[in-house]
């Protein structure tokens, strides 16, 4: 690179920063175009929509009927946002509460009415309903004529194929009515047989008219007949002061991860924190393009991919201190470092990315939202590391930054003897594991329940008050919370603030028959409660109770379980791939193990709410530590290749690995706790409850990787050299008796 390149490179990307810094801060344009102020946010940091359907009159109805719809509509309301949740309330009502958004009449517009669905032939023979409907869509067209026309598209499950082959094989030229809530809203004729279980309907269509009826018949596919009871604009379930302490937690760590990158490693130190910061500005500026909904569980995500951004750069600026050590020029120094770099921040963001996009194509929810933010971080974190850091550094360098100091040496360490005290290693971790099943069955004998488990998994109840005065939500977090905690004993309190009046919903764990009463006098004595006059003339109290269901339902947790089944395997058979050793595989698997097991300890041990962030946290330390786990065994396979297993054993040359790696391990662990640690001490409780487990999965996934992972591998490999000696030693003694000379094999070279 030629200093006027150099010179280029330095003023772009100053620029670009200030460019990023001043889009993601202010924004362009009097709507604040690219500002983070932009980005949507989720219910539980900003609020939105709440919208309560109830069943109409004279249905009659099983449980399984209300399962069904509910996640029907959770299907439908995910087009809004992945973060949407739906929920029973009482038994005959259900939730829908949608973040990011204000417009409620919007909403109930575009989503419609819910009602019954038929689809019947001229005489009224109904051929199938709106539950064999999976999707119905508008769509712009093409007629004979190359005109642009607009018209319905619908896909049908499996036995509304069947039905829909057969009546239209059957009835070519007739007339097949869709009817809803007993009115026709679309007579189509058939113009031929439909057997591939899609069909579009045309007619004279505009763009409204189209999505209108593609909405009811949507909506029509649910199994019971609705209305709407009222609708509300709520505000943030976990309070005002959650986003405003994690943007000030998440500066913080910033901050604390830049300072401590300037430290240990100077120049290139410096060029870390300008790559962090250009990562941290090109993702919030993605997530505003990309219109994605930001929550708890989403900033997990965030919080992993700067992990593995800082990581990158550890890695990189470690391998070109050994080059130097190594007596290389700076310039190589420099080139080799990237380029040795490679393998592992490749290999270990693959992987996680791998995991990410399983998640995004099978699950729901929170852990869909979770999966976005981690895709686009860990794209963003690979450019970030990869590109801009090596084009500022080569720069630098250009301009004049070519002496050893600049850079730092890696100093030369005698192996540490991790694979000796491995038996060490496995106690301690065995008695961490165990700390989690121990917890529980104390929790369960004291009858507290061996989990804390949280609203989303169990139910609650909602209440609904209307307050003698409008109180803010910073109010509500001061001075109504802690009344409702004396008498729930729970600090899990959501509260949201319907827009335009006094009214505020409470969600708390299930509520005794007394503990209501308890709840309703203290509120009203401390607080003070609106009245209003009955029908008879009596005056009562502004206040209602209704138990409410889980908003993780059953699919949900079933549809993740088998998105994270999918994703550790196939994270798993790309470790095989790569490696060429599923020891490597098997021993990544153990130290997960062990890393989700320990953070299940601290659920366990100091009864955090298991939530919505519960599975955010468990996947981030998945994804965390195979990371780190992937950087050891790149090592070890780099130094198989180099080695000689004849003069250094199997033993000293892991032990050479792991102490080589080690200060990246202990950076990046370090530099990642530090930016969560900053959360845990600002945020609000909600944060901290997140923060903790997340601090004790990062302590466990550095633990594991250093000093379980090569062991692992140590003695399975160990075992199968053993075994693969003793069957050498027994076709040899076969030879010798058959008087036969036994096979010369030659070493494929391969570990």
């Amino acid at each position: 690179m030629t200093k006027k390149k150099a010179k280029i490179v330095v003023s772009f990307m100053a620029a670009l920063m200030v460019l990023t810094l001043i889009t993601v801060s202010i924004g362009w344009g009097p709507t604040h175009t690219g500002s983070a102020r932009n980005i949507k946010l989720g219910l539980d940091l900003s609020g939105g929509v709440s919208i309560t359907y109830q069943v109409k009159e004279g249905q009659d109805y099983t449980q399984e009927d209300m399962d069904d719809t509910i996640y029907k509509l959770q299907q439908r309301v995910t087009n809004y946002s992945t973060e949407a949740s739906v929920y029973q309330e009482g038994d005959n009502r259900i939730n829908i509460e949608i973040p990011g958004v204000t417009n409620a009449d919007q909403i109930l517009e575009e989503l419609g009415k819910p009602g019954s669905l038929d689809f019947e032939l001229s005489d009224g023979t109904v051929i199938l309903d709106g539950s064999e409907v999976s999707d119905a869509r508008a769509a712009s067209t093409q007629d004979n004529m190359g005109n642009s026309q607009y018209v319905v598209e619908l896909t049908f499950t499996d036995k509304g194929t069947k039905a829909f082959a057969d009546a239209t094989t059957n009835h070519v030229g007739e007339q097949i009515k869709i009817v809803y809530d007993g009115d026709v809203v679309s007579a189509p004729t058939v113009r031929e047989a439909i057997t591939d279980g899609k069909c579009e309907i045309s007619g004279n269509f505009t763009i409204n008219t189209a999505q209108d009826l593609a909405s009811y018949i949507r909506i029509g596919s649910l199994s019971l007949k609705l209305e709407e009871i009222r609708s509300n604009v709520v505000g943030a379930q976990l309070g005002e002061k959650a986003l405003s302490t994690s943007l000030i937690g998440g500066i913080i760590g910033l901050a604390l991860v830049i300072i401590l990158m300037i430290i240990v490693y100077k120049v290139p130190g410096v060029i870390a924190g300008i790559a962090l910061v250009l990562y941290t500005g090109f993702e919030l500026a993605a997530l505003n393009a990309f219109n994605m909904t930001l929550t708890l569980a989403g900033i997990a995500g965030v919080i992993l991919s700067i992990g593995m951004a800082v990581d990158a750069n550890v890695i990189i600026y470690s391998r070109i201190r050994e080059e130097i050590t190594a007596g290389n020029s700076v310039k190589s120094s420099i080139d080799t470092g990237f380029k040795k770099a490679l393998s592992a921040i490749l290999d270990g963001n693959i992987t996680t990315l791998i995991a990410a996009i399983v998640l995004n194509a099978m699950a729901t929810g929170t852990v869909k939202g979770f999966a976005q933010t981690l895709m686009l971080g860990i794209i963003l974190s690979m450019f970030t590391a990869l590109i801009i850091s090596r084009l500022i550094v080569n720069a630098f360098y250009t301009l004049g930054m070519k002496d050893q100091k600049y850079y730092g040496t890696a100093p030369e360490r005698k192996p540490i003897a991790f694979v000796e005290k491995r038996k060490i290693w496995f106690i301690v971790a065995i008695c961490a594991i165990l700390v989690g099943p121990c917890s529980m069955m104390i929790n369960k004998a004291a009858g507290k329940g061996a989990l804390n488990l949280s609203m989303e998994f169990r139910g609650g109840t909602s209440t609904d008050v209307t307050f003698t005065k409008n109180y803010t939500i910073e109010e509500i977090d001061d001075q109504i919370k802690p009344v409702i905690q004396d008498v729930t004993g729970d600090a899990e309190i959501q509260a949201q603030k319907v827009a335009g009046g006094n009214e505020v919903i409470f969600k708390t764990r299930v509520l005794t028959l007394k503990e209501r009463e308890e709840l309703q006098d203290a509120l009203d004595k401390e607080i003070g409660i609106e009245e209003y006059k009955t029908d008879d003339g009596t005056t009562a109290r502004s206040i209602s109770f209704e138990t409410i269901s889980s908003t993780i339902s059953s699919e949900m947790r079933s549809h993740a379980i088998v998105a994270v089944i999918i994703a550790v395997g196939l994270m798993l058979v790309y470790i095989w791939f790569r490696f060429s050793d599923i020891r490597f595989a098997t021993a990544a698997v153990l130290a997960l193990c062990h890393d989700v097991l320990g953070v299940f300890a601290c659920y366990a041990l100091v009864r955090i709410s298991v939530g919505n962030t519960f599975i955010a946290c468990m996947l981030t330390i998945v994804g965390y530590s195979i990371n780190a786990t992937i950087v050891i065994f790149d090592r070890i396979r780099e130094n198989l290749k180099l080695g000689d297993l004849k003069k250094e054993s199997l033993a000293v040359l892991i032990d050479r690995s792991i102490t080589q790696t080690l200060t990246r391990s202990i950076y990046t662990s370090l530099t990642t706790f530090l930016s969560i640690f900053a959360l845990f001490i600002v945020g609000v409780a909600s944060i901290r409850e997140f923060a903790l487990p997340m601090m004790t999965g990062i302590v466990a996934g550095g633990f594991s990787s250093v000093f379980l992972t090569g062991s692992l591998w140590y003695i399975m490999r160990s075992r199968s050299d053993a075994r693969q000696a003793a069957a050498a030693r027994e076709r040899k003694k076969s030879g010798k008796k058959s008087g036969k000379k036994p096979e010369k094999k030659t070493s494929s070279g391969k570990a």
